[in-house]
């Protein structure tokens, strides 16, 4: 008989049918035993063995949560006394008549029958494949596949094409720091893990494509904080023959439809989405990721805004210019004149947009510079000359001067947004497989050291930090003891 799974079975009274998965909770009454049932659906099913001709059906007995079985038997319906009305399945329950082991488990080193909230995260890191088994958890990661499924089918029925870009690159300096992957064919030279798809989107705008977009993995090299992630998840859109309204107006359409469709239960405050500059919003909210939100407290209030008019250039601490977002952006129109000219750097407005919510940048893109002499300038700013620049982006220069349209773009991390949809604390809880905020994979031991014979094959050497042994010296006696730390 082919196995049912438990949302399908409920709807099956007074039938034979076949059930897989879990023992979610074991209870003994006596003669009968008692255990909750729980597959992929996320459905509980009570299951009742209760002695036959020939006894309970053999290896009841010895049933433990976590054990893996199947069960033949009918469903039934609940005596009106025993009703659950708190679960979904609660007004009928399985005769279980055979059982089939799988496969017994061992005790688990938590309970995955609550929230986990409160189990300390690294052990729930190590044993993620046991922390995803909680309810609330296989919803986190269903309700992520539906959203992004959505807004994929939106772009699709709107005549955007998915396209996948590669995940060995070249290294340039766009801002984080690259992973990076040495060539074993070519010693001495690496291949760089893509921050984002942005040189490849704009790439595929030059070849023609016109709508393109991807779910893109992203993978940066920085520094460690609590919420965030070596490698996150991006929804990346790009369009030729669009400004800034074009982008603005499709996305704004598409978040809308997603909340309402998919989460309907919240509210959202205002729409069309209120526009902040980048100077109001600072001089206003002190940040550029404003909570415009009414009722802090409540979660179901969306309050979406733009923010625009970004600086393009910000002096660094060594006094040097470098960009607020990305080099790829176009000035202002208005402002297009001193970026050719070289004037009026820090005055400089870009033709960049953020989407805000409930205080969180959630996404972030612009028009970008489509002529190969404005994106030079640019770089020219940024200090660097003709020789690093045709080093590191002659292959873009050269692709614009072959008749690139004028596009525009922007990049959902969909990790943070899918975060503030569900109201998790952290992106670590809609990650199906996350690591630590210092880039620690606990359940695979990653990073780890490899073999010597794949660094032999490699060409690479590693060398360990020189330690310099303390002077001797003589001991002198003193009533107070040093402050100064070696």
């Amino acid at each position: 008989m082919a196995r049912s799974w438990i949302k399908d079975a409920i709807n099956k009274t007074g039938e034979q049918v076949t059930l897989a998965g879990w023992v979610w909770n074991r209870r003994d009454h006596g003669k009968l035993i008692f255990i909750d049932l729980i597959d992929t659906g996320g459905a509980i099913l009570q299951v009742v063995f209760a002695p036959g001709a020939n006894g309970l059906p053999p290896g009841a007995e010895t049933l433990r949560i976590n054990d893996v079985i199947e069960i033949n038997g009918k469903m039934a319906e609940r005596p009106s006394k025993m009703v659950n009305l708190n679960l979904e399945t609660g007004k009928v329950e399985f005769q279980a008549e055979e059982l089939k082991i799988l496969n017994k488990a061992n005790p688990a080193p938590f309970d995955i029958t609550d929230s986990g909230y409160e189990i300390n995260e690294e052990t729930r890191l190590k044993y993620r494949y046991l922390d995803l088994r909680r309810i609330r958890l296989l919803k986190n990661l269903k309700e992520r596949h539906k959203t992004i499924d959505f807004m994929r089918n939106f772009l699709k029925e709107r005549g955007f094409t998915e396209v996948e870009t590669p995940m060995l690159t070249k290294s340039t300096p766009e801002g984080a720091r690259d992973f990076v992957v040495p060539s074993r064919l070519h010693k001495g030279k690496f291949y760089a893990l893509p921050q984002a798809p942005q040189q490849f989107k704009q790439l595929l705008m030059v070849a023609g494509l016109e709508r393109y977009f991807q779910v893109a993995k992203c993978i940066r090299d920085e520094d460690t904080r609590a919420d965030r992630q070596p490698e996150f998840t991006q929804l990346d859109i790009e369009m030729s023959f669009a400004d800034r309204e074009a982008v603005m107006k499709l996305n704004e359409e598409m978040i809308i439809e997603t909340a309402r469709s998919l989460f309907p239960e919240k509210r959202i405050k205002e729409m069309p989405f209120p526009r902040i500059s980048y100077k109001e919003a600072m001089e206003r909210y002190g940040t550029d990721r404003p909570d415009l939100r009414t009722d802090k407290n409540n979660p179901n209030e969306l309050a979406f805004c733009w923010v625009i008019d970004f600086p393009f250039f910000e002096k660094t601490e060594n006094k040097e210019w470098t960009f607020t977002h990305n080099p790829f952006s176009a000035a202002m129109p208005e402002w297009h004149d001193s970026l050719m000219s070289k004037k009026d750097i820090g005055e400089i407005i870009a033709a960049q947009y953020d989407i805000v919510l409930n205080g969180f940048e959630i996404g972030g893109g612009s028009v970008r510079n489509h002529r190969p002499e404005a994106l030079k300038k640019v770089f020219e700013i940024l200090g660097y000359n003709d020789k690093q620049i045709q080093e590191n982006f002659g292959h873009m220069l050269e692709a614009f001067s072959y008749g690139a349209p004028p596009h525009a773009g922007i990049a959902y991390g969909m990790d943070r947004l899918i975060t503030i949809l569900l109201n998790e604390p952290n992106i670590r809880e809609v990650i199906a497989f996350p690591k630590t905020g210092d880039g620690r994979d606990l359940m695979m031991s990653a990073p780890s050291e490899i073999m010597a014979g794949q660094l032999k094959e490699l060409g690479i050497a590693i060398v360990k930090p020189k330690t310099t042994k303390a002077k001797t010296t003589k001991k002198v006696k003193s009533k107070k003891p040093s402050k100064k730390r070696k």
